[in-house]
């Protein structure tokens, strides 16, 4: 017996939602959380803030669901309703840089490779200058860098879930690599300067 497929399931579940099963939705809120969150985390650079904004997509989307024309899969529909709301989010508050965000465990624990505790130490700080400059992008440029290279995202998938041509998610994710690497570059130096 073939498994059905996760739109079909979730097209179900949906459906059973607007029933008036609020299991179903909570069924959709389970499968989809995490993978939300953690994009989130890694858009908005902050876990406090990825947690409000994750929560308060799910309840948006709960109150649209009647709005959701399948046109699209339940998770892309979710993306863009989340990050619409982070981008509101962010413009209410002041950029911030923030240091609770989430290090690879790998970065922190891992010592099968044999390196020393300094080895790890600048692992973790390389981690961090990527967050920050990750942060000091654009709207657009983080969103898309995210997508593809924290999400692993297809150029389609990045194409449907923003709403604009393929065309169009290339020369941004071009322009997005091009800032990411000056803004780590100007952090490098800015931290080679005060370890002096």
């Amino acid at each position: 017996m073939t498994k059905p497929k996760p739109q079909y399931e979730d097209q179900v579940l949906i459906t059973k939602s607007l029933d008036g099963c609020r299991q179903s939705f909570g069924d959709l809120v389970r499968k989809y959380q995490d993978r939300l969150y953690n994009s989130l985390v890694h858009f908005m650079g902050c876990t406090t803030d990825a947690e409000d904004v994750a929560q308060e997509a799910f309840v948006l989307a709960f109150t649209r669901l009647k709005s959701f024309r399948g046109d699209s899969a339940f998770y892309t529909w979710l993306y863009r309703i989340a990050v619409n709301s982070a981008i509101s989010h962010r413009r209410k508050r002041r950029p911030t840089v923030s240091t609770d965000r989430q290090l690879p465990i790998d970065v922190i624990t891992d010592t099968s490779d044999g390196h020393l505790p300094e080895h790890h130490i600048q692992r973790e700080e390389d981690v961090a200058h990527v967050h920050q400059a990750i942060q000091m992008l654009s709207d657009e440029h983080r969103k898309i860098l995210t997508l593809r290279e924290i999400d692993g995202c297809d150029y389609d998938a990045i194409s449907e879930m923003c709403e604009i041509p393929i065309g169009t998610v290339r020369s941004r994710l071009h322009r997005a690599r091009n800032q990411l690497k000056i803004e780590l570059e100007r952090i490098e130096q800015s931290s080679r300067q005060e370890s002096r």
